[in-house]
């Protein structure tokens, strides 16, 4: 329990106290309230459910009466969507509050419209809420960081400047009566029973937590305490560098997994605004191909921000939810920390922004790059920061160009006109442009810079399925990469989702991607006959929905080119350049195999099989001899579902005939023959007019098979 204070103490400084108040004006402290439909207390903003009250009780310091009291009744959003026998509110806010659903439903207001009444309310008392005498006072740091700042983000509201300074009622109660750490703090129930207060209730005040809340702040005032240390919420993201021997606090650092590919760090700040994140503690992960892979570590100032951040865990971006876990210092520094003196140099030029190219010709020059930024008008033309020496291009370790570079901007107004040019042309090139972060330009550099090789992957067993036919490579952006897929989708569904567009796939140019453990990873690649193609699909079908069933999943489609795809899919391996056959060429697979077709002897009741396929190796030779008769029919082909690593044989695939085994055989004859094979375990099959709506009617007999 407090001790009791000296009285010539408490004298001394509640006259400090006044002499200070004189000095600076007339201050007021605002203690804010804050609930929301869902969880309240020690959980309150954890459940992302929206505002429902926002009470204000302004207090005069010098004379310490209330002078002010503002209640606003909040419609979220979610009202609109919901039947009038829904719930809005949880059990918990209609027990502590005297809110009900149809309070909410008919007397709310917009979470913008009652910000906006209460800024004129607080101006109409001749009060300058923007003064540094002007403090919101909120119990605890969750009404602020984790309710008020993340729902104003996510609608796009710009709150006024007095929301990001306060002071946490519990730290400055601890500081002032001296309170040990190991008294727990964490209501205002434990700040009423430590002062040995009795609690009052007023049906002035809507929620006697409240009307607790105000007694404890005028107690305060009447002891003496002047609220001189407040709390800020920052805003801005600010620049920073990590180097490989920095020791980072265990304590401080967050993974957050499932972000959208092209989120960049100002996304990540977003989804953790009201936190307060280090200088340069947003780092995006790099996949070993150099591609963003839709995670980032985060650095925060301390643990009671980071504490805050895991409490985000599937909250939202956009209709994406983000997982987050905790995360060590060490990650972090693996990740964004550096030790290139080149890229110091760069850094340390004091740059607002960085952004990243990607595409560039081979022997562009940072002379061509100034160029490409200051072309157009006032609208789009910007000026790279330093020059020649704010463009930094990122090369192998054998001095080779890579076709990105990152390059530096004074400030946000620069970058804004440099993104505008995503996608325009140095030479016959198209570029692609990203904001960019100092941890990426290390991670970048350190991988580039590496010569070891890295790792050979284990060994795949050994496992029968039919191989995939080479994979395309080349620069030639005229492929597409679908993410987010059902992780039941099949190519049917991937030739139903793309519609129109599928009739320019180019023979066996479905990719399915299978993570190491043989299940679907919800990717794929699609091989066009072009790539003005692959641009069309990629424009008209990112962010669609395909439907499976009951379920839609919004898809995202990217351009890529084949290197790209090579790259994922072979797990970074290099195709296979052994010499082989015409047939070989079109049936080789990553794994150094080739299919042969099967080999059939005419028998008086049909079609019979001679014994499995026989499996070629461009490197080992025939493992077996082929059957003496072999008709002249074209092979059967796989179309490529499984990529590296492989998936098991029981994943769907989708087999192909070019033609039917004789000139006049009809369904029943083809019918025996995809039968006859004995490693095919038929589910479906489908004459080739039933796929005519996905312009596939030239490729013959389709059939799906597990």
């Amino acid at each position: 329990m407090v001790e009791s204070l000296d009285s010539d103490n408490v004298k001394h400084r509640k006259k400090t106290t006044l002499s200070a108040i004189k000095m600076l004006g007339t201050p007021y402290l605002c203690a804010f309230y804050v609930a929301t439909a869902g969880l309240q207390g020690a959980s309150l903003g954890s459940d992302e459910e929206e505002i429902v009250l926002l009470i204000y009780v302004i207090i005069d310091m010098t004379q310490n009466k209330i002078v002010g009291m503002q209640q606003h009744i909040v419609k979220p959003s979610k009202v609109d969507t919901k039947d009038n026998d829904e719930n809005v509110l949880s059990e918990q806010i209609t027990t502590e509050t005297s809110l009900t659903d149809d309070l909410v439903r008919n007397s709310g207001v917009l979470l913008e419209t009652a910000i906006k009444q209460f800024d004129g309310y607080v101006k109409s008392l001749n009060i300058d809420p923007t003064s540094p005498l002007f403090r919101l006072v909120t119990d605890g740091q969750l009404p602020l960081r984790q309710c008020l700042h993340p729902e104003a983000s996510s609608k796009n509201i710009e709150l006024p400047e007095y929301y990001n300074v306060f002071h946490d009622l519990r730290k400055d109660f601890r500081t002032f009566y001296n309170v040990p750490n190991d008294q727990e703090l964490s209501s205002i129930t434990h700040l009423v029973k430590y002062l040995r207060m009795t609690h009052t209730e007023d049906p002035q005040f809507p929620v006697a937590e409240l009307k607790d809340m105000i007694n404890i702040i005028q107690r305060l005032i009447a002891d003496g305490h002047c609220f001189s240390t407040p709390e800020t919420i920052q805003l801005k993201l600010e620049p920073g560098i990590c180097w490989k021997d920095e020791e980072v606090d265990n304590n401080c650092v967050v993974r957050a997994r499932g972000l959208p590919w092209q989120s960049s760090d100002l996304d990540i700040a977003k989804f953790f605004r009201g936190l307060n994140v280090a200088k340069g503690g947003v780092a995006l992960c790099l996949s070993p191909q150099g591609r963003r892979n839709g995670e980032a570590l985060v650095r925060f100032i301390n643990q009671e921000h980071r504490d805050m951040a895991l409490k985000r865990h599937k909250h939202h971006i956009t209709n994406r939810y983000i997982e987050v876990y905790k995360a060590s210092g060490e990650d972090f520094v693996n990740v964004a920390g550096g030790n290139n003196n080149e890229a110091q140099a760069f850094l340390t030029k004091g740059a607002q922004v960085i952004v990243r190219m990607r595409g560039l010709p081979y022997d562009c020059t940072a002379k061509q790059v100034i160029e490409f930024f200051e072309a157009g008008n006032e609208e789009t033309s910007c000026k790279v920061m330093d020059g020649e020496d704010g463009v930094l291009f990122v090369k192998k370790p054998d001095g080779r160009a890579t076709g990105d570079a990152f390059v530096l901007f004074a400030n946000e107004e620069d970058v804004t006109k440099a993104l505008s040019k995503h996608r325009e042309l140095i030479g016959t090139r198209y570029i692609e442009l990203f904001r960019s972060t100092t941890a990426e330009v290390q991670q970048v550099l350190n991988r580039t810079m590496e010569t070891q090789q890295p790792p050979a992957p284990p060994p795949i067993p050994p496992v029968s399925f039919l191989p995939q036919h080479i994979i395309t490579s080349g620069t030639r952006k005229d492929c597409i990469r679908l993410r987010g897929l059902p992780y039941e989708a099949s190519v049917e569904h991937i030739l139903e989702f793309l519609g129109e567009y599928a009739k320019n796939i180019v023979f066996q140019g479905v990719h399915m991607v299978y993570n190491a453990q043989g299940q679907p990873s919800g990717e794929a690649f699609i091989q066009m006959d072009s790539e003005q193609s692959a641009f069309a699909a990629a424009q008209m079908r990112h962010h669609r929905y395909m439907y499976f069933g009951k379920k839609q999943r919004y898809i995202e489609v990217f351009q890529c080119s084949g290197e790209d795809m090579s790259l994922v899919l072979s797990g970074g391996i290099p195709v296979p350049t052994a010499p082989v056959s015409p047939v070989g060429k079109t049936l080789l697979s990553p794994g150094n195999t080739i299919l042969t077709a099967p080999h059939f002897a005419p028998t008086p009741g049909g079609y019979a099989p001679y014994p499995p396929p026989t499996i070629l190796s461009p490197i080992g030779g025939a493992r077996a001899p082929p059957p003496a008769f072999a008709p002249s029919f074209a092979p059967v082909l796989y179309w490529a579902c499984p990529s590296p690593p492989v998936s098991p044989p029981h994943q769907p695939a989708l087999v192909i005939m070019q033609r039917t085994p004789t000139p006049y055989a009809g369904h029943h004859e083809v019918t025996n023959f995809i039968h006859s094979v004995s490693e095919w375990s038929v589910d479906y099959l489908a004459p080739s007019h039933q796929f005519s709506s996905l312009t596939l009617n030239t490729l013959g007999m389709h059939s799906a098979a597990a």
